[in-house]
């Protein structure tokens, strides 16, 4: 599938050349340097999720939970904005957003679990909104605006998505290592496994 002028999608020319690379006898290095070359940047990652979205399903019901789903995307993408960061996608609760600065992604992090905070204080359980976040930081594959692909991004995936809990943030040590010190900010090392790794950083932050 190409565009209307015939020029390819970016999502296109990466395939044809994963294509390229299951052929036999294929050059799999020089393959995978044109694939670097195309799509390599650098970016933050950040991704979010709602913490116990399943199981509050299981008791309330799909819709009030469709309700909760578009409350956070009304409440939250201005946020994101606001900092500059780019939503790649949406995916039920969860949020894959890039910076192309790292300390942005965390300081966007805590700006929206204080939005969050904020709302909560008003609402019964059941309408709050608690959030999980992870962020990476390195060289990805990014398609366009419609993926991105690489180590730091399956690292922040699963630190936003799995081993974060209600209302914490969590960074991977390249993200850490990227920002620096961060006004406002506490690093708590965390030791715990995920994607093969053992340690990243608990976010703290006051309000």
């Amino acid at each position: 599938m190409g565009s209307d002028n015939g020029l390819t999608t970016s999502a296109d020319r990466l395939w044809k050349l994963i294509d390229q690379r299951t052929k036999v006898g294929a050059d799999t290095a020089v393959i995978d340097q044109r694939i670097w070359d195309l799509f390599g940047e650098e970016w933050a990652i950040m991704f979010t999720d709602l913490s116990g979205f399943s199981r509050q399903v299981a008791k309330f019901g799909i819709v009030h939970f469709l309700q909760i789903i578009f409350e956070q995307e009304k409440l939250l993408l201005p946020v994101v904005e606001s900092h500059d960061g780019i939503l790649v996608k949406i995916e039920a609760d969860s949020f894959l957003i890039l910076f192309k600065k790292p300390a942005r992604a965390v300081a966007c992090a805590v700006a929206m679990q204080r939005v969050c905070h904020s709302v909560n204080a008003r609402r019964p359980p059941e309408e709050q909104i608690i959030l999980c976040v992870g962020v990476g930081f390195g060289r990805v594959l990014k398609i366009g605006d419609e993926d991105v692909y690489g180590n730091e991004v399956n690292l922040a995936s699963k630190l936003g998505e799995d081993t974060a809990k209600g209302n914490e943030i969590l960074v991977t040590p390249a993200a850490r290592e990227a920002i620096g010190e961060l006004h406002g900010v506490t690093w708590e090392p965390y030791a715990v496994k995920y994607v093969n790794e053992e340690l990243c950083f608990r976010v703290g932050y006051t309000g």
